[in-house]
């Protein structure tokens, strides 16, 4: 493996890239443009009916957004021109055969024109429904491979996946491929076609019962799990990660691929500019809750390790491994992550959060800011049953009997209390194996590439990707949390 110019071996390409409207996605759209503005093209996937809605959600939900700032002043009055001339919007749906691409003259070029095919798109819903999750990790990424196969000029497909395809696993997790009908468990018969039958049969089930649609995604989300479950993964969106990383090492041939697993992604640590963040990731939703005042508790082992990767270290990766094995047949893992070489624990969280929002609360809708306190931490789920159960379990059952004597006239209350007490208790059976997680995630292959780049000369500076160089209390304190602020508190 060797690595000559990256920033040279950008220079007119043309790669295609799914899921273009999410997070990773904008920030690798970004880093290329902004570091080779001599790539020829970047057809840009998006789930739309038609071009002009495609290029009205790539404009207000890629090219518009703060994230393109620097890129903007740069190029001045010439950006959008810029923009018009590199970037390509593609209307389609990576869970349809082709992408779901019905211009045949578009399809037809990105056949000719294609060096490379970045497959982002995800649904990373823990909770989704299972026909949704199936359609779109795992036969999504077997749409993406045989459109690959399609492109003359192929040199590679990049699949960024997720670190926890591991499952629950402890110890430390090693860079291995899954092998077709793979499982967690040990049982046997997993099978991708299997699990498009049983959705099918379950869906026809449900609809000759008549089933509202409310409760067919109910049912569709309960398969999901049980699915999962059954084969030792705790949730539908890394089961069918894991089923798409399957299919793409069963079926690619001699085509050279590269799957990228990162851990938890957080905001951007250096560039384009430190602490841009989209929506409310796994712990920006602790941050948000606890800085809000609505977090009060914790449920998890305080000494547990947090795997946490910057978003931008997480695209550099990607784009140093693309250009590292560029036409070489292969089949290589790369777990890109900072629990082996630069560990951050629960504990570090809990501390960073509330020094942070004692020293700036958050000011609410009222004007008055918010004054957080030290969480009380379940180290349990017994401790955690017990505290639901004489915090909020009694006041059901009570609410319940009072409810019954005054013929319904609490019933709006108790079933809104009871709603709220099951989806935190579905939320809980959902994070569960991340809140008491006990693995490493080795990055031996990730750490060679890191080699390969900085022998390479000059270029590693502008694509960092040693988690070793992150001082965490620096990096929460002066740029993740305040970018939650700023990016994603309402």
């Amino acid at each position: 493996m060797e690595l000559d110019s990256i920033v040279g071996f950008l220079e007119n390409k043309s790669i295609l890239v799914t899921g273009a409207t999410g997070f990773v996605a904008k920030i690798f759209v970004e880093k290329i443009l902004r570091i080779q503005p001599n790539v020829k093209k970047l057809f840009l996937l998006l789930r739309a009916g038609d071009t002009k809605s495609a290029t009205q959600r790539l404009k207000n939900e890629v090219t518009g957004k703060e994230l393109f700032r620097v890129l903007k002043e740069k190029w001045a009055s010439n950006f959008n021109s810029f923009l018009s001339e590199k970037l390509t919007p593609v209307p389609g749906d990576i869970s349809c055969p082709n992408l779901g691409v019905a211009d045949s003259n578009l399809r037809e070029e990105m056949w000719r024109e294609v060096d490379i095919v970045v497959n982002v798109a995800a649904t990373t819903n823990f909770d989704e429904r299972y026909d949704v999750a199936l359609g779109i990790n795992t036969l999504g990424a077997r749409h993406v491979l045989d459109f690959a196969k399609k492109c003359v000029k192929l040199k590679m497909l990049l699949h960024v996946s997720t670190a926890y395809v591991s499952g629950e696993r402890g110890g430390l997790i090693q860079e291995h491929p899954f092998k077709m009908g793979e499982t967690l468990n040990g049982t046997f018969g997993l099978d991708i076609e299997e699990e498009k039958r049983v959705i099918e049969e379950r869906l026809n089930e449900l609809q000759s019962e008549g089933a509202t649609q409310e409760a067919i995604t109910l049912a569709m989300k309960d398969l999901a799990m049980q699915r999962a479950k059954m084969h030792g993964w705790p949730n539908s969106y890394v089961f069918t990660k894991a089923m798409g990383e399957m299919a793409l090492g069963h079926f690619k041939e001699n085509l050279p691929l590269v799957i990228i697993r990162p851990t938890v992604i957080s905001s951007t640590y250096k560039e384009p500019f430190p602490g841009w963040v989209e929506g409310i990731r796994t712990i920006d939703s602790l941050a948000v809750g606890y800085g809000k005042g609505k977090l009060t508790f914790f449920l998890g082992d305080p000494e547990s390790v947090i795997d946490v990767i910057p978003v931008d270290m997480v695209v550099n990766s990607m784009i140093v491994a693309m250009a590292a094995h560029a036409n070489q047949p292969c089949e290589v893992i790369y777990q890109v992550g900072s629990s082996l070489k630069n560990p951050l624990r629960y504990s570090d969280l809990q501390d960073y959060g509330f020094r942070y929002f004692s020293e700036n609360p958050w000011i609410n809708k009222d004007g008055k800011a918010v004054k957080v306190g030290k969480v009380t931490v379940m180290r349990t789920m017994a401790s955690f049953h017990r505290y639901m159960a004489f915090r909020y379990l009694l006041l059901l059952k009570g609410l319940q009997i009072v409810n019954t004597a005054f013929c319904q006239y609490f019933r709006g209350m108790y079933t809104e209390l009871n709603q709220k007490i099951k989806f935190v208790l579905r939320l809980i059976d959902l994070y569960k194996p991340y809140l008491f997680f006990k693995g490493v995630f080795d990055d031996m292959n990730t750490e060679k590439l890191r080699m390969v780049l900085k022998a390479s000369g000059a270029e590693a500076d502008l694509f960092y990707f040693d988690p070793k160089c992150i001082d965490w209390e620096d990096y929460f304190m002066n740029t993740h949390i305040r970018g939650v602020v700023k990016f994603v508190f309402k």
